[in-house]
């Protein structure tokens, strides 16, 4: 659309992934990014990697192409009738369509004594971890601590204790959950995780929750996180990792449809003429996917509208993928990993084949419905996630002896047999008979 004027509000990884793919598909109206943060948009993924100063603040920026860029430039009001926006110091922009890519916050649990004295900020020694701001007084903190607790044992709990045991420090998970990474990883991957976790010298605490927070230091007694069963851990610092909620806020104020995040149709369309929404911040068919793979798919159908490159393009969802790449700990987990008997009662086409390596702390699963891959983890070794990732995207049919994509590619010699199980799954027979 020659000529338009695109304000995108939002300066993360959904607004630089439409800015970028605007350009490269010839978009020629003018794209301006609206960042609330002082620097250019960057991979949020690899933080915890900045932490442990594998990658430095420049290596995980992100292109724009032609894209203008506000930095600082927080939009606190939207006109939908005047088709302007106000920034914080007051400026006003006008735009022909409107963008949100407001991203999320992060969730703060309800833990006593997080907050300081104003009420508001976090107390010392307390941090989230979502922007290069907060990695880089993580990073400061942590040069001066010994023990670490991460309250949330998530992705970003897990990568973020992985990355501050690197720098030395004895850490130890708080999880409220029954397992780590519950809505990617079954048990047994979970339990795999965990051990690998100790031998890199972290802690995990299941079933627990933080009550409080206590800074003693002034009266020499120390930092503490207390946790429900009374039990009091002592530390340093304290990260908070308990996922995240939509920033909604500016929808909400310009009377948007609002759920929990901004709902969108398929087009990625807000409730409001010429106004559309991509990201962290979008609710779509019901789900909030909150991950980076369908933010950018969000922004590759968009950009693609926008732009006229296909102005028929439409989002009808993601299969997301979630990968952690931490070395020894580098898995990946994507579509249906439930496998419990109940499950496999109710649903006569499901399959499920496993192989775990206990010498090396690997496991694999696929599950199946008839001769398609519904859902796959593997954690410990990824030799074989391109040819798996591909099944599943393609959803076709599989063939015959699927075992190959768990070991084709695998390079490393076959583990002694009393270390390795390779376990096929069926509906449980009738009357409960062992198989």
């Amino acid at each position: 659309m020659k000529g338009r004027r695109i304000a995108v509000v939002g300066g993360g990884m959904a607004a630089a992934r439409f800015a970028e793919r605007y350009a490269a598909l010839g978009g020629t109206g003018t794209v301006t990014l609206f960042a609330a943060e002082p620097r250019a948009p960057y991979n949020r993924v690899l933080l915890a990697d900045v932490l442990t100063g594998r990658y430095d603040a420049e290596a995980i920026a992100l292109p724009i192409g032609g894209a203008r860029l506000e930095v600082g430039g927080e939009v606190v009001a939207v006109d939908l009738r005047a088709r302007t926006l106000t920034l914080a110091d007051g400026r006003r922009r006008s735009w022909d369509d409107l963008v949100l890519a407001t991203g999320a916050n992060p969730l703060l649990p309800p833990v006593r004594g997080l907050r300081g004295p104003d009420g508001g900020s976090l107390r010392e020694g307390v941090h989230a971890l979502r922007t290069l701001a907060d990695c880089v007084r993580l990073a400061e903190d942590a040069t001066l601590a010994r023990r670490a607790v991460v309250v949330g044992g998530g992705v970003l709990g897990v990568s973020t204790a992985r990355a501050l045991a690197a720098l030395g420090l004895a850490v130890e998970i708080v999880h409220q959950g029954p397992h780590l990474i519950e809505r990617q990883l079954d048990e047994e991957a979970a339990a795999a995780l965990r051990a690998g976790l100790r031998r890199l010298g972290v802690e995990t605490y299941l079933g627990n929750r933080a009550r409080a927070f206590t800074d003693g230091r002034t009266a020499g007694g120390g930092r503490h996180v207390e946790l429900a069963t009374g039990y009091c851990l002592g530390t340093d610092l304290v990260v908070l990792a308990c996922g995240v909620r939509p920033r909604t806020a500016l929808a909400h104020a310009v009377g948007l449809r609002v759920g929990t995040g901004v709902v969108v149709d398929d087009t990625l369309a807000a409730s409001a003429p010429g106004v559309y929404a991509i990201g962290d911040c979008v609710q779509h068919r019901g789900t909030v996917h909150g991950l980076s793979g369908p933010a950018w798919e969000q922004a590759d159908v968009l950009a693609a509208r926008l732009s006229g490159a296909d102005p028929h393009a439409v989002y009808s969802g993601s299969r997301p993928l979630a990968r952690l790449t931490a070395g020894p700990l580098e898995y990946a987990a994507f579509g249906e990993i439930d496998h419990t008997d109940e499950v496999l009662a109710v649903d006569p086409e499901l399959d499920v084949l496993r192989l775990s390596d206990a010498t090396r702390g690997s496991y694999k699963k696929l599950v199946l419905r008839g001769d398609r891959l519904v859902g796959a983890i593997l954690l410990g070794d990824l030799a074989t996630v391109d040819g798996i990732t591909r099944a599943y995207e393609h959803d076709a049919p599989l063939p015959d002896r699927p075992l190959h994509l768990l070991t084709a590619g695998a390079t490393a010699a076959p583990a002694p047999p009393a270390a390795t199980s390779v376990e096929a799954s069926t509906p449980p027979p009738a009357k409960g008979v062992l198989r």
